[in-house]
Formats: C-alpha cells, sequence, structure tokens
C-alpha cells in the first residue's frame, strides 16, 4: 500500500516562504521520479515541479521558475518544494504524485 502524506501547508503572506514536505511509504521511493502538482479552485490541476530518481534534473512550470525548487531525501523517503517569493496566484491545494498514487493535499494560501 503506498502512501503519500503531504505537510507543511498554511497561510503566509505575499513574498513569504513556505516549505512543503510529501513522506513516502509502500513503495522503494528511490526509484521514481516525483512530482507536485497544485490545484486552485475552478481551475486543473498543474504540474508545478518534477525531480528525477537521483535528484537531477528538475523541471519546473514558467509561472514558478526562479521561485520554487523542487528536492528530495532518498534516506528520508521524501520529497520537498520549497516555496519562496509567493504570490495570491500560488494559492492552492498542493499534492505530490508519482505514478498513479497521490497524497491528500496541503493547503497553501497566499494573501495579498
Amino acid at each position: 500500500q503506498v502512501q503519500l502524506v503531504e505537510s507543511g501547508g498554511g497561510l503566509v503572506q505575499a513574498g513569504g516562504s513556505l516549505r512543503l514536505s510529501c513522506a513516502a511509504s509502500g513503495r522503494t521511493f528511490s526509484a521514481y521520479a516525483m512530482n507536485w502538482f497544485r490545484q486552485a479552485p475552478g481551475k486543473e490541476r498543474e504540474l508545478v515541479a518534477t525531480i528525477t530518481r537521483n535528484g537531477d534534473p528538475t523541471r519546473y512550470a514558467e509561472s514558478v521558475k526562479g521561485r520554487f525548487t523542487i528536492s528530495r531525501d532518498n534516506a528520508k523517503n521524501t520529497v520537498y518544494l520549497q516555496m519562496n517569493s509567493l504570490k495570491p496566484e500560488d494559492s492552492a491545494v498542493y499534492y505530490c504524485n508519482f505514478g498513479y498514487y497521490w497524497g491528500q493535499g496541503t493547503q497553501v494560501t497566499v494573501s495579498s
């Protein structure tokens, strides 16, 4: 049984930072590329960032390049999303994913 559990969301002012974490269990974590998605109300789910099995390379949506950083710690079975210079338009539920597996999501709200 694969489990992905996100944490680290919350309410932050524009320009602030948050660090999301996603803890994985049930599979060999290091064998999979990992993704962060987000979904705002009334919008489609959007791929935010991807990291390969060994951490390099990484890819980002244009809207977050230069502000967000995805990383992973295979020893801890955890993937991270460091989010800096947050904007109100970054407000969404953030999900981690690999393959068919999704976490429950963590809410990020950025106030203006």
